[in-house]
């Protein structure tokens, strides 16, 4: 069964988070720009964007594929830290987690191989747009993260879905699809992925 439009991925995914036992969900994106997504990938085109939950499943980094950070050891650690970035800058510390545990799993040290560095994973560009001077000290990735953030959200009239898909592909990435997720394999999976632990995170501390 196939739906399309990415405008139904929240929907599809918030089914599925109050379903024991649901199975991968999988998508494609036609040459037009149109995603189609299934549980029953009966195309080879289509690849997993949502995978059913595995028991006792640890965090991923973005940045590190299989070669996980410090992960919840490192959410303690960081707790305090965020608490404060986060109130400086009227964010959610669950919201700042959430990105830091999908970004690079609590490593300070992480570097994709497009060149994101630090805890939130921030692109050159985008650290010295924020005046950011080493991407590698976590209060100064945090404070440049939280601001960014910040700031897509402001952009985006505090849509959390499309602030956490422009911090993915940039913002101009969002516009050019009419502010809306862009159909991009990467950011369709990083989306939900953000929103499950945001969604965690805010329920393990009664928010």
């Amino acid at each position: 069964m196939s739906v399309q439009g990415t405008a139904l991925i929240a929907l599809l995914f918030g089914l599925c988070l109050g379903r024991p036992g649901w199975a991968d969900i999988y998508a494609f994106t036609d040459a037009d720009g149109t995603v189609s997504l299934s549980n029953v990938p009966a195309d080879a085109r289509y690849a997993v964007l949502i995978a059913a939950p595995q028991p006792a499943a640890g965090v991923v980094s973005v940045a590190k594929p299989g070669k996980p950070g410090p992960g919840l050891a490192g959410k303690a650690r960081y707790e305090r830290m965020v608490e404060e970035i986060s109130q400086t800058y009227g964010l959610e510390s669950a919201l700042l987690h959430a990105v830091i545990s999908v970004e690079s799993s609590y490593n300070p040290k992480a570097v994709s191989n497009k060149g994101a560095a630090g805890l939130m994973q921030l692109m050159p560009a985008t650290a010295r747009r924020y005046g950011v001077a080493d991407a590698f000290d976590p209060a100064q990735n945090l404070g440049g993260g939280a601001r960014y953030l910040r700031d897509l959200l402001a952009m985006f009239d505090s849509d959390v879905s499309l602030a956490l898909a422009a911090f993915n592909a940039g913002e101009n990435a969002v516009m050019k699809y009419g502010k809306r997720i862009p159909p991009y394999r990467e950011t369709l999976r990083y989306v939900p992925r953000v929103l499950d632990y945001y969604r965690r995170y805010r329920e393990s501390s009664g928010s």
